[in-house]
């Protein structure tokens, strides 16, 4: 521990020069009558059209204006080469002290790695066949007086890299990469639901009840109306008195915040796709869900395919269906189905899955469920035809008493989305919110919570619907080949730093 100390004063101390003489470039800049922080910089190029451009601007002699971080310097004498890199990519220039004068270059040999700068110069290529930028002007846009991690020996720390996701980005392009395709995906989710009538809304975080899922929520007052509020646990609700006030599809990608743990798929706060459709029921969402993954998959894949975990999903097959208990009894040789609280208790007991003592049969099935059968669901599958216990806002099952019309589908071993053909009668929705507060009252503290404002906007008349839940975390996760969810957030939640 005390060498480990020493260490960390010693780098500190380091880093504390390299501040200081940062800073006295800076000042060196202002003395020479340049400003280390203009305001502005005219960009022609970027990195990218410069290399799609290059034989035409090559052969015009034309100049480009680059702007970017320069990552790479390297100088001999009266000539020095670099690398600045912008959003499209890195591209190398040359600065040769006759060609841009004494002012230019000793304004160069300030330039630190790290630094943002702007270059206008004419495009060529080296002995070496290297596309390059010959520098005839430079400007210094913004001096970084903190040194970027080495580039193999930096920023490899996954919790330094979660909190200072700003200098993760700078230095690691792949990290860049993943959240241009969270963006394409999003982007592809929004087409395929316009182009099938979808209407795009928004609907409060604050809200006065949460519900629409089972988990707990954050909790917050508001001084003016002297209420508590609370961060919204999922928008299920609200959506629903759309379809009941007219509107037949629509649709909302939701930050969402439940007050529970962190781990490889769970983040307090995350962001979920939901939409409801009248006229629709879960098995038209089965199909519905199948073809926009797999348009997700045409869009940021080759060939329709992702690899997640060494394992190649192939999402232009249709996904593998397996009813809920036939998936329990499969795994673990038990029925589950039909059976009474108590069996249900030994049964978990034997199976080695820990429950509460009393608690009620919808959370033991739940955690056999996700102890047991969930790990194994790796290839996308739909687990279909829930028990009625889990699932107080689906529809009962046409023909299976005891089970409702929901189905959720897993790829890589968690869950990634969730539908139901949704309830729509008001009075049996209210027993199942009773239900619900029932088992809160035996100490569920996930239950749902009756909402008396939704079941009056069900007595209005709501259509028979379904609904669909999706993860966007969770499926860039599958489509970036990344393990945990905080590889995907841009700026996960942390525990504070010491001394803060």
């Amino acid at each position: 521990m005390a060498e480990e100390q020493e260490e960390r004063e010693e780098s500190l101390h380091g880093l504390e020069k390299l501040r200081a003489t940062r800073i006295e470039k800076g000042e060196a800049l202002r003395a020479a009558g340049a400003n280390p922080y203009p305001y502005r910089f005219e960009v022609t190029h970027s990195v990218a059209a410069v290399r799609e451009q290059e034989k035409a601007l090559a052969e015009a002699g034309a100049h480009v204006r680059v702007a970017g971080r320069v990552m790479a310097l390297r100088g001999h004498g009266k000539t020095a080469f670099g690398h600045i890199e912008d959003s499209s990519g890195r591209i190398q220039f040359y600065v040769k002290r006759d060609d841009v004068g004494d002012d230019v270059f000793r304004r160069f040999e300030l330039v630190d790695l790290g630094d943002i700068a702007g270059i206008v110069g004419t495009v060529f290529r080296t002995r070496t066949d290297e596309l390059t930028i010959k520098v005839e002007s430079l400007e210094l846009l913004s001096k970084s007086i903190r040194p970027l991690p080495e580039k193999w020996h930096g920023l490899t720390d996954k919790e330094i890299r979660y909190r200072q996701r700003y200098v993760d980005l700078a230095v690691n392009p792949e990290v860049r990469e993943v959240f241009v395709k969270r963006s394409r995906l999003v982007e592809t989710v929004r087409r395929f639901l316009l182009a099938r009538g979808f209407l795009e809304v928004e609907t409060p975080v604050l809200q006065p009840l949460y519900g629409g899922a089972s988990a707990r929520p954050f909790t917050t007052h508001h001084n003016a109306l002297d209420m508590t509020l609370y961060l919204r646990i999922a928008n299920e609700l609200y959506l629903k008195r759309l379809l009941v006030g007219g509107f037949e599809r629509v649709f909302e990608f939701s930050k969402d915040f439940r007050n529970e743990g962190i781990d490889r798929s769970h983040n307090p706060e995350f962001t979920m796709m939901e939409c409801y459709a009248a006229y629709l029921d879960y098995m038209d969402y089965m199909d519905m869900m199948e073809a926009m993954v797999a348009e997700v998959a045409r869009e940021l894949t080759p060939n329709g395919q992702a690899t997640f975990d060494g394992r190649t999903m192939d999402f232009t097959k249709p996904w593998k269906r397996l009813r809920f208990f036939d998936a329990l009894r499969e795994k673990t040789g038990v029925e589950f189905f039909g059976v009474a609280e108590k069996e249900l208790a030994a049964h978990a007991k034997r199976l080695g899955v820990h429950v509460e003592k009393g608690a009620p049969a919808s959370v033991i099935i739940d955690e056999v469920f996700s102890a047991l059968v969930e790990p194994g669901l790796q290839e996308p599958t739909f687990i279909y035809d829930y028990p009625k216990e889990l699932s107080p806002l689906a529809k009962d099952h046409r023909s299976v008493p005891g089970l409702v019309e929901r189905f959720e589908g897993y790829i890589g071993g968690f869950e990634v989305c969730n539908a139901f053909s949704e309830l729509n009668d008001p009075l049996e929705q209210r027993r199942r919110f009773e239900q619900q507060m029932e088992n809160r009252a035996r100490g569920d503290e996930e239950a749902q919570v009756l909402d008396e404002d939704f079941l009056r906007a069900l007595e209005y008349g709501m259509p028979p619907a379904a609904g669909l839940g999706v993860g966007i975390d969770r499926l860039t996760m599958v489509f970036t080949d990344n393990h945990s969810i905080r590889d995907v957030i841009l700026f996960p939640h942390m525990r504070p730093e010491d001394g803060r």
